[in-house]
């Protein structure tokens, strides 16, 4: 049963207390990146014989697959696709900014020029579920951004075949090459290339804790977006907030892995007493009971509060992934939310809404990270470079305060190649 916990009466250390990932697994995965790096092909076969149990003929995916797995889904969740590609790209499209030039002294240019990365990394989960609304919230940004090749990895199945809803949406994102390869396996692949898999430039999507290992080891070689942990949502609600909802938005995360965190904030006793109700009445009627079990027994929580000002500064402490706003007039508590990766607004906006369709992005910051990282944008698939341009005349205006500065840094080799062009200038 989820806990109630008195924020006024409780240490903080119990109040803010999480279950964490307690398995080591850094070993295997630098073993299996070291396998990957010298086998190439032959090992990312083997281990999907392992780990899949699949036999592969080959590891890409053929177009003819595609197409067949456009023709085996059901026109109305295509359409579905389809809708929610276009809101996901409408969203990240605003994201899209100019580079600039500065030129207000004469002879003298500064600026920053953006430029796509040039091939990116797309990890989709499998299993337990398949998740095409990855596929859309990682693969939109890259191909707005301008990326040139976009390759997506994901594990196929038993039968060595990946499910048709991921390869649907891989064809309307417009990713363009896929592997079927999961794991820690699949991130080596991408970050030092194969016979067949290419090496990108930055790996991107979320996965389990060999995967967030595996993109923390190969990190230097290649970019990442970031290391993602169990997902999370806090709710904070108002007395006025219906407790069957609010239960419903709390499963909606634990239901995801036994480790998730399922929060609800709020200033009202008897709604939390009655959300804790409403989840053991609606928990079990779930298709992954087991699962959400366990996650809100181990990691659930209630924390009372005394008053709204005091449930938003400990959704701040948190910072969680996902944080609800179920609350009259949200927007009038939106600018004290400083912590969080997303934030969904008022009474009937649940969580689900970004998880799909909406529009922002759900690869978000976990574990408290949102204190200082931001979800997946347009930004995580592009590089700024900065340029400087000097006329000898506007570099003598200068240059002897350059020097200067070097010199007192101790580093006369940068001084001198100032002044060996004011000494010519002057000749």
């Amino acid at each position: 049963m989820i806990k109630i916990l008195d924020y006024n009466t409780l240490p903080r250390s119990e109040i803010f207390a999480r279950e964490e990932q307690k398995t080591d697994v850094s070993g295997v995965v630098a073993e299996i990146i070291a396998e990957v790096r010298r086998a190439g092909d032959a090992a990312l076969l083997a281990y999907c014989r392992k780990f899949d149990g699949a036999e592969l003929a080959s590891l890409e995916v053929q177009e003819e697959e595609i197409e067949a797995a456009f023709e085996a889904v059901e026109p109305r969740f295509l359409e579905i696709l389809r809708r929610a590609e276009q809101n996901i790209r409408a969203f990240h499209e605003k994201q899209v900014r100019p580079g600039f030039m500065i030129s207000e002294n004469a002879g003298i240019i500064t600026g920053q020029k953006i430029t796509p990365i040039e091939k990116v990394g797309i990890y989709v989960p499998g299993g337990t579920a398949s998740y095409p609304s990855t596929v859309l919230m990682d693969s939109v940004p890259a191909k707005i951004a301008g990326c040139r090749e976009i390759v997506m990895v994901t594990p196929p199945g038993k039968d060595g075949k990946v499910s048709p809803v991921i390869l649907a949406a891989a064809k309307i994102a417009g990713v363009h090459r896929i592997f079927k390869v999961g794991g820690a396996q699949a991130v080596a692949a991408l970050a030092y290339g194969t016979e067949s898999v290419p090496q990108v430039d930055k790996i991107v999507g979320p996965g389990n804790a060999y995967v967030a290992e595996a993109k923390k080891q190969v990190f230097g070689r290649v970019s990442i977006d970031m290391i993602a942990g169990p997902s999370e949502i806090l709710v904070v609600a108002d007395g006025a907030s219906n407790p069957a909802h609010v239960a419903a938005d709390l499963l909606s995360q634990a239901e995801h892995d036994k480790l998730a965190s399922a929060v609800l904030v709020t200033d009202s006793p008897a709604l939390a007493q009655a959300v804790q109700a409403e989840i053991e009445k609606q928990l079990p009627l779930l298709a992954r009971a087991e699962i959400a079990r366990t996650s809100i027994d181990n990691n659930g929580k209630i924390i009372v509060a005394e008053d709204l000002r005091g449930v938003i500064e400990i959704a701040n402490e948190i910072a969680p992934e996902h944080l609800e706003l179920m609350v009259e007039h949200p927007f009038d508590y939106l600018d004290g939310i400083r912590n969080a990766g997303s934030i969904f607004m008022g009474r009937c906006c649940p969580e689900a809404l970004g998880d799909y369709y909406a529009g922002p992005n759900h690869t978000l910051p976990t574990g408290g990270t949102a204190r200082f990282s931001s979800p997946l944008s347009v930004d995580d698939f592009v590089k700024k470079s900065q340029f400087t341009y000097y006329t000898g005349e506007a570099l003598a205006r200068v240059g002897a305060d350059v020097a200067y500065f070097a010199e007192k840094e101790g580093l006369t080799a940068h001084a001198r190649s100032v002044t060996i062009r004011l000494e010519d200038a002057e000749r």
